[in-house]
C-alpha cells in the first residue's frame, strides 16, 4: 500500500508511524484513558484490511480518530486531534527554515542549480534567494488559495516567480523605451539624467538605466540599438566641428572624424559589454538583457545603426575574457538579429552584416534570428498592419498592439499617433499548465482528457487573475524608473498603472509544457508525425488559444499562449509525474519533460524539417516561442550557417542555433565539455570535473546558461541530437 502525503509524494505504508502517533497522544492522557497495545494493533489491522493500493495520509488520520471514538477513547481521540492540528500548524508556519539552511550550507543541489545564470555561493545571489524564500512562504500561506498551492506542489500547474510575488510591484519582462529616456531625459534615484551629447556617454547611461530597470522587475528586458544610433551622428558632428575649427581640408576633416568615430563606437560597445556583464541587479545576477539589431526600425539613422550592429557582432565573436584571460562565450546580452530584404540576399546592401552574424552564431551561439517577413504576416495590429519587433527577454512576445485607438495611455514622450507601440510595454506574469499530467490523468480517454484540460485551464485562469489583481493595486510611485521616468511610462506621481494592464497594452501568459509527452501518451505518436499525433497536438494548442481569446474578450486583459522555458521546472514536472503515475516508458522515464512545442531532443530529425514543422506551432504560441537546432562546430563552415539563416527568413518567425565552444582551465582545452552517464561534466582532454575550472555555455531555454544545471536539464542537454553537421553542408 502506498500513502499519498500532503505534498503529493507517495511513500510506502509504514504501520510503525501510526503506532508512534497514537502512542504520543496516549502519553498526554491518564493511564486508564489510554488505548492498549492490542487496540492500537486492531486499528492498524483495520486500515490494512481496507486493501487500498493508495490512501491519503489525511484519510488514515480520519480513520484513527473514528476508531478511537468507536472504542470509547474520546479523551484520547481529542488529544490525537489536537496533536494532528498542532502538526498542521507547524507545517504551515515553519516552511522557510529548512530552505534557508540548505541555501546557506551551500550543499543543496536545488539551490546550486536553480538558475544557470546565478551562482548561489555569491552573497548578492544568496541575498536575492533569501528574500525569495520569504516571498514564497508568504505567497503560499497568505496570497494564494490552497487548491492553487496544492496544484503547484503536485506539478499540475506552475505558478511562476512566487519568490517575487509577495511584492505586488514586480512584473515580468518588457521592452525598455530607451529612446524616450535618452532623448527626453530621465531620473534615477532622484538624480536627473539629461540627454547625452556623445555616443560614448549614451552607451554608459544606457547600461545604468538597464540595470535600474532590471532591478525593478524580475523578468528579462530588451533594448534596441536603433535608440542608440542617433548618438553616433551627434559624436560625428562634434568631431567634424573640432577638425573644421583647426582649418583642415574637407578630406582631412572626414578622415580624422571617421577615425575618431570608429574608435568611439569600439569603445562604446566595449563599455556596454563590460558594464552589462559586470553589474549586478537586485536579482543577484547581471541584467537579463536582450539587444535587438533591426535595420528596418529606422531610415534616418540606418548607416549609423549598421556601424553599431557590426561592432556588436565583432566584439561578440571575440568573446569576453575569463579569469585566466581566455576569451569565452558570455551569457549576456542576448543578441537578436532581424532578417529583412536589406540583409538577407547576397547582393543586398547589408548582407555583410548577415555574414558577420553567421560567424558570430557559429562561435558564440548568438545572435538569434527574427524573420521580418514571417512576423509581418503573423503580427497584425489594430489597424491591420503587420508589425515587427523583438521579444522581451528570451522568448516572450507582446501581442500585436490593439490599444492604438486609445491614444497615448502610457504618456510616453516619443509616442507616434496611430502607429503600433511596443517599446514601453510589458508582461504581467506566467502560470504554466503541465500537459502530460492532463493526459496521464485521463488514462487515454479522449472525453476525459478534454474535460480535465478544461478544469486545469480554469485553474490557471484563476491563478493568472490573482497575478493581475495584485499588480492592479500598484501606483507609479513603487518604481519611478518604470512608471514615471520613461522606461515603461510617464505617469504622474501616485497615478495607478491600472490602464496599462488592460486594452491589449500589456500581456499575461498562459504557459504550457510537455506537448510531446502529452500527445505521445494520448495517441501513441509524436506530434512530429505529420499525421494523427500532429493533428491532436494542433487541437490542443488551438484549445489553449481559444481559452485565452475567451478570457480576453470577457475581461479586456491580453491573455496569450506562451511556450514556457521551464529551466528548473522541467525537472520538477518530471519528478511529479513519476510520483503520481509511476514510470511509463517514453513518457515519465526521464528526469525532464520537453519544453513547449519543441521536437523532443532525442528524436532524430534534420534541421530544416525541424524548423519547418515547429513553425506551425509557433503560430499557435503568440505570447512566446522560440525554435532551435543543435549543430556541430560550424566555425569553419559559415556557408552552412547562412543556409539555415536564409531558411529561417522564409519559413519561421524566431529561431536560433546551438553549438558548443567550451573551455577547460586545467589543460586549456577548447571545444565541447562532455557529460558522462552519471550526468557529471568533464573535460574530454584531461578529465577535469571541477565546475569552478570549467567554462561551459549551453542554450537551455532560449538563453545561454553558464553556471551549470539541475539533474533533469543536464540529462536533457546530454541527450540532444545534432540536427546539422558538417557532412550535410
Amino acid at each position: 500500500m502506498k500513502v499519498i502525503k500532503r505534498d503529493g509524494h507517495m511513500v510506502d505504508y509504514c504501520p510503525e508511524k501510526i503506532e508512534n502517533a497514537i502512542m504520543k497522544a496516549n502519553a498526554e492522557v491518564e493511564e486508564e484513558l489510554q488505548a492498549s497495545p492490542v487496540q492500537i494493533k486492531n486499528i492498524i489491522k483495520y486500515i490494512e484490511k481496507l486493501g487500498k493500493k493508495r490512501i491519503l495520509v489525511e484519510d488514515i488520520q480520519d480513520i484513527i480518530e473514528m476508531k478511537l471514538m468507536s472504542i470509547g477513547k474520546y479523551e484520547l481521540a481529542k488529544r490525537y486531534i489536537t496533536y494532528r492540528y498542532t502538526r498542521e500548524l507547524v507545517r504551515r508556519s515553519n516552511t522557510t527554515d529548512q530552505s534557508i539552511k540548505e541555501l546557506i550550507d551551500g550543499e543543496s543541489e536545488y539551490w546550486n542549480t536553480e538558475n544557470s545564470n546565478k551562482n548561489a555561493k555569491v552573497v548578492t545571489t544568496q541575498r536575492d534567494y533569501l528574500a525569495g524564500i520569504t516571498s514564497t512562504d508568504i505567497t503560499r500561506r497568505f496570497l494564494l488559495p490552497e487548491d492553487i498551492v496544492q496544484a503547484h506542489d503536485d506539478g499540475i500547474i506552475h505558478f511562476h516567480d512566487a519568490d517575487y510575488f509577495a511584492q505586488n510591484a514586480l512584473h515580468n519582462c518588457d521592452l525598455i523605451n530607451l529612446e524616450d529616456m535618452l532623448q527626453n531625459g530621465t531620473n534615477v534615484n532622484g538624480v536627473m539624467i539629461e540627454t547625452p551629447h556623445r555616443f560614448l556617454t549614451a552607451m554608459t547611461i544606457a547600461t545604468q538605466l538597464i540595470t535600474a530597470v532590471s532591478s525593478s522587475q524580475y523578468g528579462g528586458a530588451t533594448i534596441t540599438l536603433t535608440h542608440l544610433a542617433p548618438f553616433i551622428r551627434k559624436s560625428k558632428e562634434a568631431y567634424i566641428k573640432k577638425y573644421e575649427a583647426r582649418k583642415l581640408t574637407k578630406a582631412q576633416v572626414k578622415k580624422f572624424a571617421d577615425e575618431d568615430m570608429k574608435k568611439e563606437i569600439t569603445d562604446g560597445v566595449q563599455t556596454f559589454q563590460y558594464q552589462i556583464n559586470s553589474m549586478t541587479t537586485t536579482n543577484g545576477q547581471a541584467p537579463f538583457l536582450s539587444v535587438c539589431m533591426y535595420l528596418g526600425e529606422t531610415d534616418e539613422y540606418k548607416e549609423e545603426l549598421a556601424m553599431l550592429i557590426e561592432e556588436f557582432l565583432k566584439q561578440r565573436i571575440q568573446g569576453m575574457k575569463n579569469e585566466n584571460g581566455v576569451y569565452v562565450t558570455p551569457a549576456f546580452p542576448k543578441l537578436l538579429y532581424v532578417l529583412e530584404e536589406d540583409n538577407i540576399k547576397e547582393d543586398s546592401k547589408y548582407y555583410y552584416l548577415t555574414k558577420l552574424a553567421a560567424e558570430c552564431t557559429a562561435k558564440r551561439m548568438v545572435p538569434d534570428y527574427i524573420s521580418e517577413k514571417v512576423m509581418l504576416e503573423l503580427k497584425k495590429n489594430e489597424n491591420g498592419e503587420g508589425d515587427c519587433y523583438p521579444c522581451m527577454g528570451c522568448r516572450s512576445f507582446l501581442t500585436p498592439d490593439r490599444s492604438i485607438s486609445l491614444g497615448n495611455i502610457s504618456k510616453a514622450k516619443n509616442y507616434v499617433e496611430g502607429k503600433g507601440k511596443y517599446y514601453g510595454r510589458f508582461n504581467q506574469g506566467v502560470v504554466t499548465i503541465n500537459l502530460p499530467d492532463v493526459a496521464l490523468s485521463s488514462d487515454k480517454d479522449m472525453d476525459t482528457f478534454w474535460s480535465i484540460l478544461e478544469e486545469r485551464l480554469e485553474l490557471c485562469h484563476r491563478a493568472l487573475k490573482i497575478r493581475h489583481k495584485r499588480l492592479s493595486k500598484v501606483t507609479s510611485d513603487v518604481a519611478p524608473i518604470l512608471w514615471q521616468h520613461g522606461a515603461l511610462a510617464r505617469l504622474e506621481k501616485g497615478e495607478s498603472i491600472h490602464e496599462l494592464l488592460h486594452h491589449g497594452y500589456s500581456t499575461i501568459s498562459l504557459g504550457y509544457a510537455g506537448l510531446y509527452e502529452c500527445v505521445k501518451y494520448m495517441t501513441g505518436h509524436s506530434h512530429t508525425d505529420n499525421g494523427k499525433g500532429k493533428e491532436f497536438a494542433l487541437e490542443v494548442m488551438q484549445k489553449l488559444n481559444d481559452k485565452c481569446k475567451e478570457w480576453k474578450e470577457d475581461e479586456d486583459i491580453d491573455y496569450s499562449v506562451y511556450g514556457t522555458p521551464i529551466e528548473s521546472t522541467t525537472y520538477k514536472f518530471a519528478k511529479c509525474l513519476r510520483d503520481r503515475f509511476g514510470v511509463i516508458k517514453g513518457i515519465t522515464d526521464r528526469d525532464y519533460i520537453t519544453n513547449s512545442y519543441h521536437v523532443p531532443v532525442f528524436e532524430e530529425i534534420d534541421a530544416f524539417t525541424k524548423l519547418s514543422l515547429e513553425s506551425e506551432f509557433q503560430k499557435l504560441s503568440p505570447g512566446g516561442a522560440i525554435s532551435y537546432i543543435e549543430t556541430a562546430n560550424l566555425a569553419n563552415n559559415i556557408p552552412a550557417v547562412l543556409e539555415v539563416i536564409k531558411f529561417i527568413y522564409d519559413n519561421i518567425m524566431y529561431a536560433e542555433m546551438n553549438s558548443k565552444f567550451d573551455y577547460c582551465h586545467e589543460c586549456g582545452y577548447t571545444g565541447e565539455i562532455l557529460i558522462d552517464d552519471k550526468l557529471e561534466w568533464y573535460c574530454p582532454n584531461c578529465g577535469n570535473r571541477d565546475h569552478d575550472k570549467l567554462n561551459v555555455a549551453r542554450r537551455t531555454c532560449g538563453y545561454i546558461g553558464t553556471n551549470f544545471w539541475n539533474k533533469g536539464r543536464t540529462q536533457e542537454i546530454k541527450e540532444r541530437v545534432v540536427h546539422l553537421d558538417n557532412k550535410e553542408a
